[in-house]
């Protein structure tokens, strides 16, 4: 068993990774509860629900199954939530669990965020991707004209990773949570991203994705401890969201994963902060390891670049106008920049001519 303890202005919470912890929940529930209400989405539930609803044992205890994707982080099913909450009795002393991946978290927390202005929550998280978005406090929904602007701060009761769920992940899946992986270590772990260069990810073990699992974890929440509303140095996670969540928002939410975009946006970010800083960085390095681990490489056309940027500027980020960007003097030391429209859609332009010698 590995465990982390995240300090956020409200409370302490454990991260805790253990095979097969979803058959020993009740261990992990400090207070007791007049109900819990159960969160998953139609691909986890399958698998895990059951066990889950028969590891909390509690009388009072009720669920609710989603469609899998992004497009469920929606106003739609956050109202469907809070329905099924009131409809089943849920008050202040009850509990909401997160059983899924990244949309499932979110979702989930920003229900029991405004649910009687705020219940309980745990995460258990069944992905990669969501080691990243389960800590921390970040709940949210999406609007049609941009990701995550629907939401608020609010941290777990406790984060419960079973590792032998992440046993049955499809590979786009894989993938799709290295890239934040891959992000942590680009910003404050330099072995790290020397480690993962070399890795074909079809062949991780599960003691290597254990260990890049807690380096990553301990990245987010050293900065997170330091940062909780994001005010400073939190911005660093954002490298590579900026073009990462235009480009789902632009390209619709579901047509590549989250951890997809980021890997490209992680490149784009490369080659902005190349000329800003005029500093070489593993470009081409990276290029090579999204080739080698099958991750979609974006081509933007030049036609949507309006589109992007406006995405873009749309992005809860954005200053007066301005679009900020996380970037990188080195591997290591992120920094944050403000770009106007014109300086974007140059390096846009740019980073396309540059793609194609690819």
């Amino acid at each position: 068993m590995k465990q982390l303890t995240i300090q956020s202005s409200r409370h302490s919470y454990p991260v805790v990774m253990e095979a097969g912890l979803r058959f020993r929940l009740n261990r992990w529930l400090k207070k007791e509860y007049s109900s819990i209400l159960v969160v998953t989405d139609d691909h986890v539930a399958e698998r895990y629900l059951q066990d889950v609803l028969d590891s909390l044992g509690a009388e009072n205890i009720f669920s609710y199954i989603v469609p899998a994707g992004e497009a469920s982080k929606s106003i739609e099913q956050y109202d469907r939530l809070q329905t099924k909450a009131i409809e089943s009795g849920l008050d202040r002393k009850s509990l909401l669990v997160a059983l899924g991946g990244g949309v499932i978290g979110d979702l989930g927390g920003f229900v029991a965020a405004t649910f009687m202005r705020g219940i309980d929550y745990i995460q258990i998280p069944t992905t990669i991707l969501a080691h990243d978005s389960s800590v921390g406090g970040k709940v949210a929904i999406n609007h049609e004209l941009g990701k995550n602007l629907i939401g608020c701060f609010y941290p777990p009761a406790a984060v419960l990773y079973d590792t032998e769920t992440l046993e049955s992940l499809p590979y786009q899946e894989v993938r799709s949570g290295y890239a934040e992986i891959l992000k942590e270590g680009l910003i404050s772990n330099s072995s790290l991203v020397e480690e993962l260069w070399t890795l074909s990810l079809k062949g991780i073990s599960s003691f290597q994705l254990e260990n890049h699992l807690e380096a990553g974890i301990k990245v987010k929440a050293d900065i997170v401890e330091a940062d909780e509303k994001e005010a400073g140095v939190r911005k660093y996670l954002n490298l590579g969201h900026t073009l990462g969540h235009a480009l789902e928002s632009t390209l619709g939410y579901g047509k590549v994963t989250h951890g997809e975009a980021v890997a490209n946006g992680l490149l784009f970010a490369f080659h902005v902060s190349e000329d800003v800083n005029q500093h070489q960085l593993p470009f081409s390095e990276l290029h090579g390891w999204m080739k080698k681990n099958e991750y979609p490489i974006i081509n933007i056309e030049e036609a949507n670049i309006p589109k992007i940027i406006k995405s873009m500027k749309s992005d809860k980020k954005s200053v007066s106008g301005r679009i900020q960007m996380v970037l990188l003097n080195k591997v290591g030391e992120p920094t944050v920049q403000n770009l106007d429209d014109s300086s974007v859609e140059a390096y846009m332009r740019t980073y396309i001519e540059r793609m194609k010698k690819l």
